[in-house]
């Protein structure tokens, strides 16, 4: 029932992160306005995009309340993280003009690649890593769509430290429950999902399903009609 959604279908824990179960089980995509060209790779939608909003804005304000009146360089992370981070940045912008703390703004892209397929490559390839002797002495918000194991994060900010900047935090959209993981939290985060594989809201499989509102999980039949 749809009245239950936030109270029985995902447990908030202490306004830090909603916890969606791992027996979760979502909903069916008609319910939805889902691409006619992903309707038979997608097995069901898990964080619909209304949903994804409103945290990021909650995000936003949690963002502001901390970091205001620091100059900020935001560094999102590519590809996957360019959709929650512009609308993160939407968020802090329409704060910045309607409340008394704000938050000034640059920007910086950065790209990470660590997998193949669906598969960890248990190895980063950073591009663009010899740009972060720019941000020496500055603070960064580190803006990423999804921690997994969280070795690719940590490689980030081994090489940031490098670079003395002067405060680094992290927000995620999502961050993944998996044994694989080293233990790595974010300092702010959206979504604590299943050990699953999820694509949408500009997560990918190969390059697809980044014009996907919703997150979804892909289902077998798509891995391998997608495979490189």
């Amino acid at each position: 029932m749809k009245e239950e959604f936030t109270t029985n279908q995902f447990r908030h824990l202490g306004c830090e992160n909603f916890d969606i179960p791992d027996d979760e089980k979502g909903y069916e995509l008609d319910l939805f306005c889902v691409p006619k060209h992903y309707e038979e790779d997608l097995d069901r939608v898990i964080i619909p995009h209304g949903l994804i909003m409103d945290r990021t804005e909650r995000l936003a304000r949690d963002i502001v309340r901390d970091m205001g009146g620091h100059h900020i360089v935001a560094l999102c992370v590519l590809k996957g993280g360019y959709k929650f981070f512009s609308d993160l940045l939407d968020y802090i912008k329409a704060l910045n003009q309607n409340c008394d703390k704000s938050v000034p703004l640059t920007v910086d892209f950065i790209r990470l690649k660590s997998y193949c397929n669906d598969q960890s490559t248990n190895s980063v390839k950073v591009i663009g890593g010899d740009e972060l002797s720019t941000l020496t002495g500055k603070n960064v918000l580190i803006v990423e769509d999804i921690v997994e194991t969280g070795r690719t994060m940590e490689t980030l900010l081994s090489l940031l430290s490098e670079c003395n900047p002067k405060m680094v935090k992290v927000v995620s959209l999502l961050v993944k429950r998996t044994p694989r993981g080293s233990g790595y939290r974010p300092d702010y985060m959206g979504f604590e999902v299943p050990d699953w594989f999820l694509v949408g809201y500009a997560l990918d499989y190969n390059e697809y399903f980044r014009d996907l509102g919703h997150i979804c999980i892909l289902n077998e039949k798509a891995k391998v009609k997608y495979k490189v």
